[in-house]
C-alpha cells in the first residue's frame, strides 16, 4: 500500500472513530462508497437474511458501530477503506439523511424542489450539519423519533432528492472516494443533528398503501390488452394511461406484474416499463401531473 493509501485509510479510521464518539454508528467504505467488507456467505444460499447474527463482520451497514474497538477491527479487516458509512435509522440520534443530488444537466435543481416542498408543507429546515459531496450535492442530517421508522427512497419526494433511513447510510464527511473527499459545509462543523420538523416527517413516513386483493381474472384485463396493442411511439404513454387507471380502481399493485410483462412484450425493458408504472403510483398518490398527464419532472 502506498503512502498515500496508509495516511488515506489512517484518516479515514481516525474520522470514524471521532463519529463512532458522538454516537454514530459506523462502517469502512471503500472508494467506491459501497461497504469495504464483502459478504462471508457470497455462494452460500442458506445464509439468506443474516444480518450478522453469524458474529462475522461483512454484513454491510448492520455492521455498523460504535464501540471504538469493534470499529477499530472492522478497519483493520479492510485497510483499503478510504471513508466510513454511517448508519441511519439508529439509536441514539435516529439519523435521517437528505440527500440533494445535482443533475448535470441543470434540469432538476433539488435545493429548489425541497424548498417549494417548505413552502407547500410549512416547514424549515433547522440549522444543522450539512456535508457538502464531491459532485457539489448535500447531505443533510436531521433527527427522527425513537420507533418511528423512516424508509430509504429515491426521488420520491422530488426528483433528486433522495431519503437515506432505516437500513441506509450516509457517507461520512472526510471520506475519499473516486469521485473526491465528503467535506462539512462552513459552519456545519458546530452544529448536532437537528430535529426533522414534523411536517416532513410527514411526508417521509407516507401511510401504508391499502391492501388490496388480487384482482380477479376480468380486473385489468381491458388495461392489458389496451397495453399489448400499443405500436412503436405509443408504448409509454399507453403503459401509463393503464397504470394510473389500475391504481385509481385500486389494483395497481396487483397488476403492476402483467402490465410489465404486456409492456415488454411491445418493445420497452423491464426497467422503462417498472418506472413507468411507478410514476403512475406516484400521480395517482397525489403527485402533481405535467400538461399532458404524464408525471411532471420539473423541479
Amino acid at each position: 500500500m502506498a503512502i498515500t493509501d496508509r495516511q488515506t485509510a489512517t484518516l479515514a479510521l481516525a474520522h470514524a472513530l471521532s463519529a463512532a464518539e458522538h454516537g454514530l454508528p459506523v462502517i469502512p467504505l471503500s472508494a467506491t462508497k459501497l461497504p469495504a467488507l464483502r459478504s462471508p456467505h457470497r455462494g452460500d444460499d442458506r445464509s439468506v437474511g443474516c444480518r450478522g447474527a453469524c458474529g462475522l463482520p461483512g454484513h454491510g451497514v448492520h455492521d455498523a458501530t460504535t464501540n471504538p474497538a469493534a470499529v477499530r477491527a472492522l478497519f483493520a479487516a479492510a485497510p483499503w477503506a478510504t471513508g466510513y458509512g454511517i448508519a441511519c435509522g439508529r439509536a441514539p440520534h435516529h439519523l435521517i439523511g437528505i440527500d440533494l443530488d445535482i443533475d448535470a444537466s441543470g434540469r432538476n435543481d433539488s435545493a429548489a424542489a425541497l424548498q417549494q416542498l417548505a413552502l407547500h408543507h410549512l416547514f424549515t429546515i433547522p440549522p444543522t450539519v450539512t456535508v457538502i459531496t464531491p459532485s457539489g450535492g448535500r447531505h443533510i442530517w436531521l433527527t427522527g423519533p425513537p420507533g418511528v421508522p423512516v424508509p430509504n427512497s429515491a426521488s420520491r419526494l422530488a426528483p433528486g432528492i433522495d431519503i437515506r433511513g432505516a437500513g441506509g447510510y450516509l457517507v461520512g464527511p472526510g471520506s475519499v472516494t473516486t469521485g473526491g473527499t465528503y467535506r462539512l459545509a462552513p459552519g456545519a462543523a458546530d452544529l448536532s443533528p437537528a430535529s426533522c420538523p414534523r411536517a416532513l416527517l410527514r411526508l417521509l413516513t407516507p401511510p401504508a398503501r391499502p391492501h388490496h386483493p388480487s384482482p380477479r381474472p376480468h380486473h385489468g384485463r381491458g388495461l392489458v390488452q389496451f397495453v399489448l396493442a400499443a405500436h412503436e411511439g405509443q408504448r409509454n404513454t399507453r403503459l401509463f394511461w393503464a397504470a394510473c387507471r389500475a391504481y385509481e380502481h385500486g389494483f395497481g399493485d396487483a397488476l403492476a406484474d402483467a402490465l410489465t410483462r404486456a409492456a415488454i412484450h411491445t418493445g420497452l425493458t423491464e426497467h422503462e416499463a417498472r418506472a413507468t408504472i411507478a410514476s403512475a403510483a406516484r400521480l395517482t398518490s397525489g403527485r402533481p401531473a405535467g400538461p399532458d398527464g404524464s408525471p411532471d419532472r420539473s423541479p
